[in-house]
């Protein structure tokens, strides 16, 4: 049956099969078939330089940054993917591409659970890149699948590439935890303010740290406060940035609660990557919504970029100035900062309370937050875990619980967050120390435990990265992949242990 589109990449999507009139998300049919048609010339483009891509840097980077383009919730701006379709073009001399479908349903599941391990990928480059850091082995790899993909009909090849995908999954989190603590140290124990102060301010969302660095410079002395929105709250745990006065607070919760939480602010808001919500019709603040890098929205203002890598944030600024301060919603402190680094400084601490007995469990709640009312179920699930069971979180999922009142254990915090969801490759450093300090042969013998929320493709990657270390009897929820065969998900069971999440009952029985 011939649809006005098909997407089933997110969590979200329709009946968890798919949407085909309109993306849950905010995305309109057109643009939908836009980023399709995106998606092919890059494997087009692909093709054409994969016997000979030493040499092709520029080209790299333009897939590598329109994969970032396609991921849920980044681009929303039917222009912007039009300028990428005109580029590709250019590129590859075709005028037109041939839509590809895949028929079978196990070729199509993992191809799809592929395809977004690489638009994750795509994205956690792109920001080791805007530090200086680039790595042409994970370049090459993108643009060898990529060249491929169409193709490949057995499943075993494609079981094999998505163990790949995993493969660099680790290398590009390591490589960008690597760029972001030689810009900005590595990130300490923080107590963050989620109140308000008495200055006008902006408020930056989604992952670039870069942006929001030239952003604290260019504003220090503007009489301007900056806050952090969702996955950007972990910019205060960096010691280069928190050295700056005027970041005094992080504002709101969860990226799908924006559409509230944004008109209380009152000042101008910065997307520098995805988890941008279409804004309602009436919404006051459109006009004072900026965007940078690969995300973009109708009608948001588009940060002036200078130089390589520089960008000008004056407009935002002077903007600013004439705003009201913004309306307190919550006030108090959240604590975070519980990167690897600082972790294993309290590694003996930790392993004595584990040996005796005060700490018994831990449970890995990383990922993605959003606005099904069954994500309840993580809050709940926090909330009745045992008093000597820790959280170990990063990303947007924490917004569930990191506000919750849950004690702490001999002066450790029950919930630990490690920062954004790259930062879920924290949690495999401190496994694996943990495992060698026990002597242990297998990382699953650990006491660690693994229910991870997903939303998006940066969570599919950091899934599979999991998958590849050999980490087994992960939780995924609220639901599998829409796009996953019974078989594939049959596979997934028997090989990794991976299941659906059932009641927090039933699954705090199952954790033990």
């Amino acid at each position: 049956m011939k649809t006005a589109m098909y997407c089933n990449q997110c969590e979200e999507t329709v009946a968890n099969k798919a949407c085909t009139v309109r993306g849950v998300c905010g995305k309109d049919s057109e643009l939908a078939n836009l980023m399709d048609e995106l998606k092919e010339y890059l494997k087009v483009l692909s093709l054409q330089i994969n016997d000979d891509k030493e040499d092709k840097l520029e080209e790299k980077r333009f897939i590598m940054n329109s994969m970032f383009k396609l991921i849920t919730n980044a681009n929303f701006n039917h222009e912007s993917i039009r300028k990428q379709l005109l580029i590709a073009k250019s590129y590859t001399k075709k005028e037109d591409v041939t839509p590809y479908y895949e028929a079978n349903e196990d070729l199509n599941a993992l191809k799809s659970l592929i395809m977004g391990g690489l638009m994750g990928i795509s994205a956690y480059h792109s920001h080791a890149i805007h530090l200086g850091y680039e790595d042409n082995e994970i370049h090459n790899f993108l643009v060898d699948v990529l060249a491929t993909i169409n193709d490949v009909k057995e499943l075993d090849v494609l079981l094999e590439v998505s163990d790949k995908c995993g493969y660099y999954g680790v290398k590009v989190m390591e490589l960008l935890d690597k760029t972001n603590t030689t810009a900005y140290g590595n990130p300490e124990i923080t107590k963050v303010n989620i109140g308000v102060g008495n200055r006008p301010g902006i408020l930056v969302s989604g992952h670039d740290l870069n942006d929001i660095e030239q952003l604290l410079e260019q504003s220090k002395d503007s009489g301007v406060d900056i806050y952090t929105h969702s996955e950007m709250l972990p910019a205060h745990y960096y010691p280069k940035l928190k050295k700056y006065t005027h970041l005094v607070g992080n504002y709101g919760n969860a990226w799908w609660k924006q559409t509230s939480e944004f008109e209380t602010f009152h000042g101008p808001i910065i997307f520098t990557t995805n988890c941008i919500v279409p804004p309602k019709a009436n919404a006051s603040y459109v006009d004072k919504t900026y965007a940078t890098g690969n995300c973009d929205y109708p009608g948001f203002k588009r940060i002036k970029e200078l130089a390589v890598g520089s960008k000008d944030f004056s407009e935002v600024i002077e903007q600013a100035k004439l705003c009201q301060v913004p309306q307190e919603i919550e006030n108090g402190e959240i604590t975070g900062g519980f990167a690897h680094n600082q972790v294993l400084a309290l590694a003996d601490v930790v392993v004595e309370n584990i040996k005796n007995g005060s700490i018994r469990k831990f449970v890995v709640m990383s990922g993605c937050d959003g606005r099904k009312k069954d994500r309840g179920y993580y809050e709940e699930f926090a909330r009745t875990l045992k008093d000597d069971t820790i959280i170990l979180t990063s990303g947007c999922a924490k917004y569930r619980y990191n506000k919750l009142q849950l004690k702490d254990i001999n002066g450790i915090p029950r919930v630990l967050d490690a920062g954004q969801c790259n930062d879920s490759y924290s949690w495999v450093v401190v496994a694996m120390k943990l495992k060698e300090v026990f002597e242990l042969n297998d990382i699953n013998e650990l006491p660690i435990s693994f229910n991870i929320a997903w939303y998006e493709q940066k969570a599919i990657i950091v899934l599979l990265s999991l998958l590849h270390l050999g980490i087994k009897d992960i939780k995924v929820g609220p639901t599998l992949p829409g796009y996953l065969s019974e078989t594939t998900a049959n596979y997934l069971v028997e090989h990794y242990g991976i299941s659906g999440i059932n009641t927090v009952t039933e699954d705090i029985a199952t954790f033990g």
